[in-house]
């Protein structure tokens, strides 16, 4: 009688998603984790000519060294100020999942009296622990944000599973955002003919204005505003350190730490017009 009175557990329901329960979509936000003396990679990069119809860019002359020395270590990791003015203007319209290559810490450059409380109650969360960029499935993500980030050109320029990644959002059409630096990090994205995903793109990065002012240009591995022209993709940039936001379909670039909140603002306003 007690086994006729037995009733048959069923399997909870399945837990909704954090978007769901929040009606928020989901923005991936992929941060270098390069830290300072990690050797570059890449390519020797190799100056050229400006065609005539172009101003001149300033001429750099490196004196040779009477003896071997070695090439100046790239700029660590994130900007602080940057990475703050993402994730806090971001997060009231997204769940934010940040990422890195290897699931390493971020190490935050430019840290002032301004970001540091902010930095160090960040640190303290748990959302702080990135995922895994070589985990990261694209199709579970709405938008795809990328801080300035110096150590970009150090690893993610080169990540062939933020390609991937980047693929999947060109074919899309889902929202991307770089800014500064992080401009870098669309470079890696490749199709199988070698062409480059934002071919026939316009956007916007660090100028060679503001490159040169490093003491590491010489050995930086990549230029964007070369590599954006050499793609078959169209280069902008203002005066050095002045805002300057590009906006072209589905993909928003800042030119520089400056031009955060308004590349950001963008990426906010081309999700809400792609989801009515």
């Amino acid at each position: 009688m007690r086994g006729c009175m037995r009733r048959r557990l069923r399997a909870p329901p399945p837990v909704p998603a954090m978007s769901e329960r929040l009606g928020k979509p989901t923005c991936l936000l992929v941060a270098s984790a390069a830290a300072a003396g990690e050797p570059l990679r890449g390519q020797p990069r190799v100056a050229r000519c400006p065609p005539a119809s172009l101003p001149a860019r300033p001429a750099v002359r490196v004196a040779p060294a009477p003896f071997p020395v070695s090439p100046a270590p790239p700029l660590p990791g994130v900007s602080a100020q940057s990475f703050l003015q993402c994730f806090t203007l971001s997060s009231s319209a997204f769940n934010l999942q940040v990422a890195t290559p290897g699931g390493k810490s971020i190490d935050f450059v430019d840290v002032n009296e301004s970001n540091m409380r902010w930095i160090q109650d960040f640190r303290m969360k748990s959302y702080a622990n990135p995922a895994k960029l070589e985990s990261i499935d694209g199709a579970r993500y709405h938008a795809l944000l990328i801080p300035n980030c110096p150590g970009a050109m150090t690893d993610l320029a080169n990540s062939g599973y933020l390609a991937k990644i980047l693929q999947h959002f060109c074919t899309e059409n889902k929202p991307i955002c770089a800014v500064g630096h992080g401009v870098a990090a669309l470079c890696c994205a490749t199709n199988e003919d070698k062409t480059w995903v934002f071919q026939g793109y316009s956007l916007t990065g660090p100028s060679v204005y503001e490159l040169i002012r490093q003491p590491n240009f010489a050995s930086l591995p990549i230029i964007v505003e070369d590599f954006v022209k050499d793609s078959g993709a169209t280069f902008s940039a203002s005066k050095p350190d002045a805002v300057h936001v590009v906006l072209d379909r589905h993909l928003v670039t800042g030119q520089n730490e400056n031009s955060t909140l308004p590349a950001v603002q963008n990426l906010l306003i081309l999700c809400n017009v792609s989801r009515k």
